[in-house]
């Protein structure tokens, strides 16, 4: 590892994992609490909660992932092994959580619910942590950690691309939703796994095997991961920004379905807005170089708020044009939200390196995903709470509380969340200066141990 630039064939490896990870939060995202809701026939505040006591079991197996990549040395390297064995389970649990139990008591599809969301939420940990502490570890350089991020987001997009336009194309080819979305969680699945399996063998690793395993306890090693500012300012302002995404995502097939009365535009709206993301992904990256990596991050934050807030304002009086022109405004921040976060956490975790002598990368990705998970599932529980308080019934003629919980949920909901990502992003200390003067004072630090 060094500052040296990567192959063409690592950077198209690496990447490709991110195309199922997106998949995955798409689908999620997009469908978990309708498909909860209209085909599994959870109320909405159930399904709100069995999201809620699925995350709360992430937080003991997210950061136990990292913990553990961070101490196995094995020859294939400390991440790849998880990339590959959990590839086949994460298949098999993406198809189950999508294939309705068909049960009839509220209690009994509760629980399994819960136990789904837990099943396959530990399945994409086990693949997701490892594959995401493998940044840093593939280059130093600053501006080449962008050039990667660049990669992956471009892949991501197609991940996302699939998660949100592929659903209903596939759920229609079968006789009933239920019987779709089990055939659409196995084509999924298997797309998240055979891409996972792609990057673990094509991307290698650094030698670690002279490595010394961390000595520090679980609790010390995460107590020690919020000890860095850069990074928890930079955690939070991630998990308001899933958060924000997913209120506006989720939401979208419920405005579609009960607002226009046209469900099938569902597909079409959410294209619209993953194709300008995928176009921006990449004068993302040029426009990062010239203002920065967290001035591009608070510009993508200001674009969907504003989105969401002409949703909210205007969308259900102009129509499905305007809500479609308004999804390519929100599809401009989409792009410049992908690459920003993940090429500045790298930088952190070198700040801590430096600063503490330690390297802990599985730490600081594990805490991160498992925060990205609460945003997520933040935003679905409270969705599923104003569903519910609005007196949302599925398959059925809406009532005006119904359709106003749907409008703020989409619009006011995610407008706040993100203005808030933008102030405490605001914070964050590390520019490409700050980020040189580490990596100069790391030098400095090596050459001393080497004398």
């Amino acid at each position: 590892m060094g500052t040296k630039k990567l192959s063409l064939r690592t950077k198209l490896g690496f990447g490709v994992c991110d195309l199922g990870g997106n998949l995955f939060f798409t689908a999620m995202g997009f469908w978990s609490l309708n498909y909860l809701t209209d085909v599994v026939a959870l109320p909405a505040a159930a399904a709100g909660i069995a999201v809620m006591v699925a995350k709360l079991w992430d937080a003991v197996t997210d950061p136990m992932m990292g913990f553990v990549s961070d101490r196995t040395r094995t020859k294939m390297g400390r991440r790849r092994p998880y990339i590959l064995w959990g590839a086949i389970p994460l298949f098999l649990a993406m198809w189950f959580f999508f294939t309705s139990p068909g049960l009839s008591n509220a209690f009994a599809l509760t629980v399994w619910a819960i136990f789904a969301l837990c099943l396959l939420n530990t399945a994409y940990t086990v693949v997701n942590i490892p594959y995401n502490s493998l940044t840093p570890e593939l280059t130093e350089d600053f501006n080449e950690r962008t050039s990667l991020n660049g990669f992956r987001f471009g892949f991501a997009v197609f991940g996302t691309m699939l998660g949100a336009g592929a659903v209903l194309p596939i759920v229609g080819l079968f006789p009933t939703k239920a019987a779709g979305f089990s055939g659409m969680g196995l084509v999924l699945g298997a797309v998240m796994a055979v891409t996972a399996l792609i990057t673990f063998f094509s991307v290698k690793e650094p030698d670690h095997s002279a490595t010394e395993i961390p000595k520090d306890g679980f609790f010390h090693t995460y107590a020690a991961v919020f000890k860095n500012k850069p990074y928890v300012i930079l955690l939070f302002t991630y998990a308001l920004n899933l958060a924000g995404l997913t209120f506006m995502q989720g939401i979208i097939a419920y405005y579609f379905k009960y607002v226009y009365n046209n469900e099938g535009m569902t597909t079409l709206a959410m294209l619209a807005l993953l194709v300008v993301a995928m176009v921006c992904i990449p004068i993302s990256v040029l426009v990062s170089k010239k203002i920065g990596k967290k001035r591009t991050y608070q510009l993508a934050f200001f674009f969907i708020a504003t989105a969401c807030l002409l949703i909210f304002f205007f969308a259900h009086r102009l129509g499905i044009n305007f809500f479609l022109g308004v999804m390519v405004w929100a599809g401009i921040g989409v792009g410049f939200g992908y690459v920003s976060p993940w090429a500045m956490i790298p930088d952190t975790v070198e700040y801590d390196a430096v600063r503490t002598g330690k390297r802990k990368e599985g730490a600081f990705y594990g805490m991160w995903t498992f925060m990205s998970k609460v945003g997520v599932s933040f935003a679905i529980v409270v969705s599923g709470l104003v569903l519910d308080l609005g007196g949302y019934v599925a398959h059925a003629a809406q009532g005006a509380g119904s359709i106003l919980a749907i409008r703020l949920l989409i619009g006011v909901f995610p407008a706040v969340v993100l203005a808030a990502a933008i102030a405490l992003v605001e914070f964050y200390p590390i520019d490409q200066k700050m980020y040189e003067g580490i990596m100069a004072e790391k030098a400095g630090l090596e050459a001393d141990r080497a004398s």
